[in-house]
């Protein structure tokens, strides 16, 4: 793959694996291509994921992908969780527990290694790969932490130390139970079924500052209920707030096609989202873990992100994504400067959007080109006045 190194010499006598990766869902997405290469390089060893519970979640039921998710103990910087205390004895005992089992190759793919390069080399394996800032730590093998570059491209440099080359196919491979569910649930919100196209959308993201107004998600959706396009909010509980407001926003401009649009938020489980998020024709999102999961499953997106991290996390191919960017550099309320790097930046107190100078109009166009590719591909055509239902039509598009 261009830009990365050559591959390293592949360890010998592999036959336990951990890697090492904290964080969120989007965290987990974009270490999935180089778990899959460290698969593909060292088929006959087993692969445990330390990470989050959420990862845990997201990962069950699927042996193809890691054999065993264990949850990191509560470490500064490795293991954070909101609200909970470090404890040393039973950090001490996760640490115990790992060693025990003989690690051959230990990967970390967690920050620049500054606390994730000691934490990692506790577990006492044989060779030891991963990211390193200038004040880390030294591991068997490293490359540089640089913070601006592409998560998935980071970790598979990553692993291409140890001789794991890239390899193709889905990055997260819905299972027939997840599709089943999420045609079902899908269906029970009126966002399914009666073959008209469906475009989700996420307004949420662990940020504030990255989410898009909730007004113009909701005039986004009118829009495409206009069009006979049905639409589903998507979002864990703390979203529904803000589900309920786009619903009701696009509601109230479009309330001939009221019926079109609903809301699934706080509803789903992580399984359940994978599948609604595999089954409908695109997904509009902030940069949040939805979004990005909604890419692994192989899914159309239309995205509102702020400029810096789409280097980082942004999609990289453009037939199937579009990414609307706000290239703000301040603080909306204070004027702080919001473009230094990553973990060096003091954030300010406020949580304003960086993204609202996004306009609905960019984010529009972004959706309805997508869409149009998605739906020409079957061969379908959506027009104006769709109260009879979709229309199948080899020339298909949505017309502004």
């Amino acid at each position: 793959m261009p830009g990365l190194p050559p591959l390293g010499e592949p360890f010998p006598d592999v036959r336990r694996i951990a890697v090492l990766r904290g964080g969120g869902l989007g965290d987990l997405v974009f270490a999935l291509p180089a778990i899959a290469a460290l698969r593909a390089s060292y088929p006959g060893a087993s692969v445990t994921l330390l990470g989050s519970p959420v990862h845990r979640a997201l990962l069950a039921g699927r042996p193809d992908v890691v054999d065993e998710v264990d949850v990191l103990p509560v470490v500064p910087g490795v293991g954070d969780a909101s609200g909970t205390e470090v404890d040393d004895a039973a950090t001490e005992r996760s640490v115990e527990r790992h060693r025990a089992r003989g690690y051959d190759l230990a990967v970390q793919v967690h920050g620049g290694g500054r606390n994730s390069n000691p934490f990692l080399l506790r577990l006492g394996a044989r060779h030891t790969i991963g990211t390193r800032t200038s004040d880390a730590v030294p591991l068997e093998r490293t490359i540089p932490y640089v913070y601006y570059q592409h998560e998935v491209l980071r970790a598979l440099e990553v692993v291409a130390l140890a001789g794991a080359a890239p390899v193709g196919g889905a990055v997260l491979t819905p299972t027939p139970a997840e599709l089943e569910r999420g045609a079902e649930l899908l269906g029970r919100s009126g966002a399914g079924g009666d073959g008209r196209p469906v475009v989700a959308l996420h307004p949420g993201a662990s940020d504030p500052r990255r989410r898009w107004s909730p007004d113009r998600f909701g005039h986004l959706a009118a829009r495409l209920a206009h069009h006979g396009v049905r639409v589903v909010v998507v979002g864990d509980g703390e979203d529904v707030a803000l589900a309920d407001h786009v619903v009701a926003a696009a509601r109230a401009r479009e309330p001939r096609r009221a019926s079109l649009v609903g809301s699934l938020a706080g509803q789903l489980s992580l399984s359940d989202l994978v599948g609604v998020l595999a089954s409908v024709d695109v997904v509009v999102a902030d940069d949040s873990g939805p979004r990005h999961v909604a890419e692994a499953v192989g899914t159309a997106t239309s995205s509102v992100f702020w400029f810096g991290n789409v280097i980082n996390a942004g999609a990289l191919g453009r037939t199937r994504h579009r990414v609307a960017m706000a290239y703000t550099t301040a603080c909306p309320v204070c004027g702080a400067d919001i473009t230094q790097v990553g973990w060096t930046a003091e954030r300010c107190e406020h949580d304003a959007s960086v993204v609202d100078a996004v306009t609905l109009d960019e984010v529009w166009g972004n959706t309805r080109e997508v869409l149009d590719g998605v739906l020409a591909a079957r061969g379908e055509r959506v027009g104006r006045d769709l109260d009879g239902g979709t229309q199948v039509d080899s020339s298909y598009g949505l017309h502004v």
